[in-house]
């Protein structure tokens, strides 16, 4: 007898759409059926008319970050609840050290027994690597025996940016152990230069955030970034990527045979530019900015392509009143915005709207976020064998998106009033109910820390 049996729906992969039956036993897929076999549950669930998903996993969150003088308003229990009431089953978190002499390893199980209380999700760690040098560089074997085999390095931002020299030991040392860098690209200098200015001429909304960081000064990161990862031939993850002729580069070096990935964020998908001229612009404040429709425009064209290989959110929201400390000046806005609860509804809308496949969606949010960062097959996709996190998703139901209506502890939301076709109305993790018709079902501390495979290129 199955635990779960959920009937009549329309399985989506990556790849095709199915009429199956889903059979859950043990918290894993047992069994994808003909609908209506002969079939023995201790529940059933219909799913008539609706469409069952993989659970979505966000590869880019920052949970009770300390970033800008204060820390990012989302914990692990809020963030990951707010994650699965949007249909994200699995959540991956930048785990940041802050003392440069504490073991890493040590680090991360001390981050891990912080989380393990709180996440009502599955959730896995990248390591960002703030303090450079030859004593990270040695830890990083044991780092990946934990089943942390992702790394982050910035280009930007005092006490966090690594130079090139380290960039490029890094990209060796990761190659060789079978990790994956990731990489925030922007140009330093160029900012500093252009924030000074802008300061000296009393420009000081929102929008000269955006011109500060505009699109020359990312692209000049990711090509430089890309340069140093074709000379060693090694794989190289850009995360948050937003301006088009960093695309281009991407995708010339995927042209030549180069392992080079890529996610971008809803909120380069959703807006341009011009939401920095409004007057509630700095909650859009987030780096790299959203940028003008030009580069829009690319990342649409380019995700639909299959150049850049996934969409997570950069969660790492803040309280109004935080935001608010840049009301007229943009230099003290804290960077960062929600989405971990909208990334998926929202992407599954314009699948609804014909605007992308919903295999592509599925792609994009849930199978290459676990192929590339090792949690394949176990996570990521709707197949037997792999853990029964599904989402049962109304194409039928209209929502309009309000804060009142999202689960985390943030006062206000950069998606008020986005316009919904299609909702998750059932998330399932491991086989479990969490979250049912905006109700969320599920309990801090139940979720699960996920040690991750090696890279390996597809």
């Amino acid at each position: 007898m199955y635990d779960l049996l959920i009937r009549d729906g329309t399985v989506i992969t990556a790849s095709q759409k199915t009429e199956a039956d889903v059979a859950v036993k043990d918290g894993k897929i047992a069994a994808l059926m003909a609908p209506g076999a002969k079939a023995e549950a201790r529940e059933t669930v219909s799913a008539g008319g609706m469409y069952i998903l993989p659970g979505a996993i966000d590869l880019h969150t920052h949970l009770a970050l300390p970033f800008g003088g204060t820390t990012s308003t989302d914990d692990y229990e809020s963030g990951t609840r707010s994650a699965l009431c949007g249909g994200t089953t699995m959540v991956f978190d930048y785990a940041t050290p802050e003392d440069p002499e504490e073991p890493l390893v040590d680090f991360l199980e001390r981050r891990q027994a912080m989380a393990d209380a709180q996440v009502c999700s599955d959730y896995a760690f990248h390591l960002v690597l703030n303090h450079p040098g030859e004593k990270v560089l040695s830890e990083l074997p044991q780092v990946m025996e934990k089943g942390v085999t992702s790394f982050k390095v910035y280009t930007v931002y005092d006490g966090m940016m690594v130079d090139d020299g380290f960039f490029f030991r890094l990209l060796e040392k990761s190659k060789e152990l079978g990790g994956l860098v990731c990489v925030h690209a922007e140009n330093k200098d160029m900012i500093d230069l252009y924030v000074e200015r802008y300061k000296q001429e009393g420009k000081l909304s929102p929008w000269y955030h955006y011109m500060s960081r505009r699109e020359f000064i990312e692209a000049e990161a990711d090509i430089r970034c890309i340069h140093w990862a074709k000379e060693l031939d090694a794989p190289l993850y850009i995360v948050h990527l937003a301006n088009k002729e960093g695309v281009e580069a991407l995708e010339a070096a995927r042209n030549q045979g180069y392992d080079i990935l890529a996610e971008t964020n809803p909120l380069y998908l959703r807006y341009n530019c011009q939401i920095y001229r409004q007057e509630n612009g700095r909650n859009y404040v987030c780096s790299p900015p959203i940028k003008g429709e030009e580069s829009r425009q690319k990342l649409w064209q380019a995700l639909k392509a299959g150049s850049i290989d996934t969409v997570a959110t950069d969660h790492c929201p803040f309280l109004q009143a935080e935001k608010d400390w840049g009301l007229h000046d943009f230099t003290k806005i804290p960077n960062g915005c929600d989405g971990v609860e909208t990334r998926y509804p929202y992407l599954l809308s314009e699948a609804n709207k014909g605007n992308i496949f919903f295999e592509k969606v599925v792609e994009t949010c849930c199978t290459n976020p676990a192929r590339i960062f090792g949690c394949a097959p176990q996570k990521g996709t709707v197949a037997v064998g792999s853990d029964a996190d599904l989402v049962i998703y109304d194409p039928a139901k209209e929502v309009t998106v309000t804060n009142d209506i999202l689960h985390s502890k943030i006062d206000h939301t950069v998606w008020e009033g986005t316009k919904l076709t299609g909702y998750p109305v059932q998330t399932y993790v491991r086989g479990g109910l969490v979250y049912r018709d905006g109700q969320f079902l599920g309990s801090a501390g139940s979720g699960r820390f996920i040690k991750r495979a090696p890279y390996r290129k597809a």
